[in-house]
């Protein structure tokens, strides 16, 4: 595997600290590196939280199609992982990303929407 220009900063015993579900995935929370938007949610295992951390792309679990996805292997709407962080329980990742396109499968910036009140 060729390593990455991208290194994610997270800290080294990451992966032992993280609680994956009795199905092995753990939540994972994608969020706009410079501007803090939140951008997507997905699923991981532990080997697609390894890669994503030593690959520094985002990588994720299809619970659909029980397969490991690239983000923008098919759609060119690359995740770049700048650090990864896990919440107080160690049950949610978050991800902090330089996303390059729409995040949302819909074409949408982002798969939230703006909520009430805004258009």
């Amino acid at each position: 595997m060729t390593s990455s220009p991208w290194a994610v900063e997270a800290q080294s015993d990451f992966l032992e600290r993280a609680v994956f579900t009795a199905e092995g995935l753990i939540p994972a929370i994608a969020q706009d590196a410079e501007s803090g938007e939140v951008l997507m949610l997905a699923w991981m295992t532990s080997e697609a939280l390894h890669l994503t951390l030593t690959t520094g792309r985002a990588t994720y679990f299809s619970r659909s199609r029980s397969e490991l996805w690239i983000k923008g292997d098919t759609s060119g709407n690359t995740q770049h992982v700048v650090s990864a962080r896990l919440d107080c329980d160690g049950d949610t990742v978050l991800l902090a990303v330089h996303q390059n396109g729409p995040a949302c499968h819909t074409g949408s910036r982002s798969c939230f929407d703006s909520g009430p009140g805004h258009d």
